[in-house]
């Protein structure tokens, strides 16, 4: 069992192994916006919306509902790279995602009832990074490849 274990890692192909970091990144990120220290302004962390003063590493404004949404997606990446064609797809998808929160933040007034996750400039420059560097991962890790399943 151990040999069949170890060759099933060793299988993994390297979109899979991306998804497997990003998802890991994503969830202990998530985990450390409820960590009072690395988050600022813990007692101000609110479950939704633009009021919650909560500050990730001093810079990125979070709330509640903006650390389950980086638990899930980071859960997400870890789950889909069972596959090469899940991770990729996690890859991709979720970094469209990222783009449009990025598109989201610009155009919702950060004081606004819009601005539920909440986001502030340092989140909108974040999500442009990370759904680009998504993006990326999953077309040249697999370009060329047909993705299994």
């Amino acid at each position: 069992m151990t040999t069949h274990m170890s060759n099933r890692t060793a299988a993994r192909t390297i979109v899979q192994k991306a998804s497997m970091v990003v998802g890991a990144v994503f969830l202990l990120v998530g985990i450390l916006g409820f960590v009072p220290g690395i988050t600022g302004n813990f007692d101000q962390l609110h479950f939704a919306g633009h009021e919650s003063e909560a500050v990730l590493l001093g810079l990125f404004q979070v709330s509640v509902l903006h650390n389950i949404v980086h638990l899930l997606f980071g859960a997400a990446g870890i789950a889909l790279a069972r596959t090469a064609a899940g991770a990729r797809s996690f890859l991709l998808y979720g970094g469209i995602i990222y783009l449009v929160l990025f598109v989201y933040g610009l155009v919702i007034p950060q004081d606004s009832v819009g601005n539920f996750v909440p986001l502030n400039g340092f989140d909108n420059v974040l999500h442009l990074l990370l759904g680009v560097g998504m993006v990326a991962l999953a077309l040249i890790l697999t370009k060329g490849h047909k993705a299994r399943a």
